[in-house]
């Protein structure tokens, strides 16, 4: 295969909310630039970017795919990212290395929820937004409406380069406002484009909607203003040239107007592509100097040194781990050994490929501003930069989003508990936003992701990849136990045997901390009443007994502990003497210190159209919520919530249901406040149930 140089490649990321057809799109270009024989379906799984098992049988991205195809003699890398909002890390992570994002968006529903956040990651980014209006072709699809939908959420600089020529089943051309002609596709699969003159009813609103785009064009450049303002409008290459640097300064979002399933509008889009989305070489990266960590920016270059930034990795159980990554500066070779700068070590690498979805096609090189993969590296993996030594610069990782919900998992099969480790281990390199730990309170393996779906996928992945089955439970809430009084305590373990007894003797203060303090120890001890060798063991007494609680077996947190007194004896004593009396004086003091229960809470944000904002307002309230504050952006409302966790477990189920699934919500942890009084009878009963049926188990 060719190999491009930086100025004839065009990197871009299709994202958008799910079902606006982004899969399908890329399917559709493509067929028509000529790199597919057939055009895939979503319907049918033959698609060449969803080719996963779990896609195909959801009917929906769930995970970053990589195709490319020639168009004028450019390459162009699209990258098909996931719409569902348990999924759009990935999308986060294809913007990090596109140098455009393809905004699909719906031709009916217009801006949805995740079209707005991820519209925010692109922005945050710098990336430039060029939005495709898609599934023009169905009931109720309309331009002016999406028009009006898009600006309510993203403003005024939205505006359309097309025009679509008729309307839902009657569409079957656009109307190009720059060239100012028009193009009619054939309405069989090939979609192939005729010229045409623009229809006779188009020519007002077409002229209407050129003069809106040459202002708003001259609006974005100064030196452009100038001259609408003395002649009233703009060159064609004015306009041309003008509308590409607005587009790539982010102060100008084109509309083209199209139909995937249909195939239509695909060759004006791959020529808008190759127009106006910046090549590599155009689009400097974001970096930080080695030596003084100052930012800068990297341009692309075929001279000097290598470096290439990893930005996706596939847990492959046949193939092994594959790595994707888009060269920075130089030239990665196959069959070379490059530097691991951000683990400081050597890295091998094997055959460098390209990516056609699932399929590979070996490349002896790949030079900067390109985007490959190479298979079976040991030590990279997702937002390392892989590259020479001496490489001046580095690359910001890339950040993902903390997980937001967690399930507890349990083998089917007793021997498999190894082989879930290993096998989350292989999925979270592939996916970073998941996470699994052993909760050392509860005793159990906990599963952690972006919400209920994603979970499942996970889980399903485990069976498919891995021959690993495992059982669901919610997990159990992580509560606290808490101090609320002063008091002083007294802890004296004494044990005579037949040789050396045991004695220890202590005298405790314990005092409530602010929330969020944890554990604090204070040795106040003068004048020997307690040996220096022993005050340590009264510590890791208080310590033991505070993980295993006082009111319901939860950790006792957010308080101070003071050993101010003691007594010793010189042949009797001992650490584990101290020890005990350590734990004995935990006992004690806490009979008196009024203990209580705390609980997480979780700081929430709800994304839902308006009409549904009262009634999840609200069920939070009826979960003990507490309204923060409520933002309405176009039909969108947000709402911002501090909620316990206990209420929160099975939101997500009661939200998609609420909303007809056009809701979605983001929750992370807050901080620990106490749980209401008439709570407590029916946490602490519950958890000596659950010891006790642990127990029973081991038994």
């Amino acid at each position: 295969m060719k190999v491009y140089d930086a100025q004839t490649i065009r990197n871009v990321a299709l994202v958008g909310h799910s079902g606006a057809g982004k899969t399908q799109l890329v399917s559709a270009l493509l067929f028509d630039a000529g790199a597919v024989n057939r055009l895939g379906r979503v319907d049918d799984g033959t698609t060449v970017t969803d080719y996963d098992e779990e896609e195909i049988a959801r009917k929906h991205t769930l995970a970053c795919s990589l195709a490319c195809a020639e168009w004028n003699k450019h390459k162009i890398n699209f990258i098909d990212t996931p719409g569902m909002a348990n999924f759009l890390s990935d999308a986060r992570a294809a913007l990090r290395v596109a140098d455009a994002a393809l905004v699909v968006v719906d031709g009916v529903a217009g801006a949805e929820v995740s079209t707005e956040k991820i519209w925010t990651v692109a922005e945050e980014l710098d990336v430039p937004r060029l939005i495709v209006l898609n599934r023009l072709d169905r009931e109720r699809a309309s331009l002016e409406r999406s028009i009006e939908s898009l600006r309510g959420v993203f403003g005024r600089t939205v505006v359309p380069i097309q025009l679509p020529i008729g309307e839902e089943k009657g569409f079957r051309g656009v109307v190009d406002l720059v060239a100012m002609k028009a193009w009619t596709f054939a309405s069989d699969e090939s979609g192939k484009p005729t010229e045409a003159p623009i229809p006779p009813e188009l020519e007002s609103a077409a002229g209407e909607a050129r003069e809106a785009l040459i202002e708003m064009v001259a609006e974005a450049d100064d030196t452009l203003m100038e001259k609408f303002f003395d002649a009233g409008t703009l060159a064609q290459d004015e306009l041309v040239s003008g509308l590409k640097r607005g587009f790539t300064a982010g102060r100008v979002f084109p509309v083209v107007c199209t139909s995937a399933s249909a195939n239509m509008g695909m060759q004006p889009l791959l020529d808008a592509i190759v127009s106006y989305v910046p090549s590599p070489a155009e689009r400097p990266m974001k970096a930080v100097d080695a030596k003084d960590g100052e930012e800068t920016r990297v341009a692309p270059s075929d001279a000097g040194g290598v470096a290439a930034f990893i930005w996706k990795t596939v847990a492959d159980p046949f193939a092994g781990r594959i790595t994707m990554f888009r060269v920075v500066t130089g030239s990665l070779k196959a069959d070379s050994t490059v530097h691991n700068l951000t683990k400081d070590v050597p890295e091998r690498l094997g055959h460098l490929v390209l990516l056609q979805g699932k399929a590979q096609t070996n490349v002896p090189e790949i030079k900067a501003g390109d985007i490959g993969a190479v298979a079976k590296l040991k030590e990279s993996q997702t937002s390392d930069l892989i590259g020479d030594k001496a490489t001046p610069f580095r690359l910001a990782a890339i950040k993902f989003p903390e997980p937001v919900i967690s399930y507890a998992i349990e083998p089917k099969s007793r021997g498999d508990e190894e082989k879930i480790s290993t096998a989350l281990h292989r999925l979270q390199e592939e996916d970073p936003t998941i996470n699994y730990t052993r909760d050392q309170q509860t005793k159990e393996l906990l599963l952690a992701g972006q919400g209920q779906s994603h979970i499942e996928v996970t889980v399903a992945k485990l069976k498919r990849r891995f021959g690993v089955e495992v059982t669901l439970k919610l997990p159990r809430i992580p509560y606290r136990e808490t101090i609320t009084a002063s008091t002083e305590a007294h802890g004296r373990h004494k044990k005579q045997t037949g040789g050396h007894g045991q004695f220890g003797d202590c005298k405790v203060k314990f005092e409530p901390l602010a929330r969020g303090s944890d554990f604090e120890f204070v040795d106040d001890i003068f004048g020997g009443s307690i040996p220096r060798q022993f005050i340590p063991a009264v510590e890791k007494g208080l310590q033991d007994a505070r993980m295993r609680g006082f009111l319901a077996g939860y950790p006792m947190v957010d308080f101070r502990a003071t050993l101010f007194d003691g007594s010793f004896h010189q042949v009797d004593s001992n650490e584990l003497s101290f020890k005990m009396a350590g734990s004995l004086a935990f006992k004690d003091g806490m009979s008196r210190a009024r203990p209580t229960l705390l609980e997480p809470v979780m700081d929430v944000e709800v994304y839902a159209p308006s009409d549904y904002a009262g009634d999840l307002m609200g069920d939070l309230n009826s979960r003990r919520g507490r309204i923060g504050g409520m933002d309405t952006r176009g039909a969108t409302t947000i709402i911002r919530a501090k909620v316990p966790m206990a209420e929160m477990l099975t939101y997500e189920q009661q939200l998609t249901s609420a909303t007809g699934g056009r809701g979605s919500y983001h929750m992370e942890f807050s901080h620990y406040e106490e749980v209401p009084a008439h709570l407590h009878g029916k946490i602490i009963a519950q958890s000596k149930a659950e010891r006790g049926q642990e127990e029973a188990e081991e038994v």
